[in-house]
């Protein structure tokens, strides 16, 4: 399982996220925000930060990288993706998954260990979970809340595209206390909260977000 980990100016978790790909035993390779190809890779993490320092919006420069380009071209042909936080924000700016994220209603970033409840274990990224199951991995963002309209929202439930759901309070304001979607196919995944913290109890809150990696490799291998 080849993964590739992008790295934009001003990202922080490119070098988490390929720990964690090492850990599900697949190899983490570097794409740069300005390569014009994928490198071979069976899939793609789109990490969190804040890429071109966040100006005009989160994501919004990131989302016209010349890998992003390619990133679009190679999920609506199936190939697997995930976007944590900031690389949650890019997929929504580059419109492989549908609303936006905004500043957390309180305005103060937020930053802690978050249980989440698994609403869809049926993606590329889930599959090792028992759905219900409930997890826990370090949030840490300053806009986070997720927001759509209200047919977006209506489609996400129906569909059960709804893949993370906060559980107890809400942090950030997140309608429908959403965490994490997919795409349609279920091969695309974004998420607030950062799974690739969560890898190791010795270094994380739990080993709780392993297992988006290692439901990666089952996907991989299946296909």
């Amino acid at each position: 399982m080849r993964v590739g980990v992008i790295t934009f100016p001003g990202t922080l978790d490119d070098v988490d996220a390929a720990r964690a790909v090492k850990y599900a035993d697949g190899e983490a390779v570097p794409l740069w925000h300005a390569d014009h190809d994928l490198k071979g890779v069976d899939a793609v993490v789109v990490p969190g930060g804040f890429s071109y320092g966040d100006y005009l919006r989160c994501g919004a420069i990131a989302r016209f990288a010349p890998v992003m380009q390619e990133v679009v071209e190679a999920a609506r042909k199936g190939m697997p993706v995930l976007g944590i936080c900031n690389g949650f924000q890019i997929l929504c700016e580059a419109h492989l998954l549908p609303g936006a994220l905004t500043r957390n209603d309180k305005l103060h970033f937020v930053c802690r260990d978050q249980w989440l409840r698994v609403e869809n274990n049926e993606t590329a990224w889930t599959s090792r979970y028992d759905r219900g199951a409930e997890i826990l991995v370090p949030l840490k963002s300053g806009e986070g809340g997720y927001q759509a309209d209200e047919n977006t929202l209506r489609e996400l439930e129906d569909e059960g595209r709804v893949v993370f759901r906060y559980v107890g309070d809400n942090p950030n304001g997140s309608r429908n206390g959403i965490a994490g979607i997919s795409s349609p196919n279920g091969r695309v995944v974004g998420l607030m909260p950062h799974p690739e913290h969560a890898i190791d109890a010795l270094t994380g809150p739990t080993d709780d977000g392993l297992g988006l990696f290692l439901s990666l490799l089952d996907a991989v291998v299946s296909a």
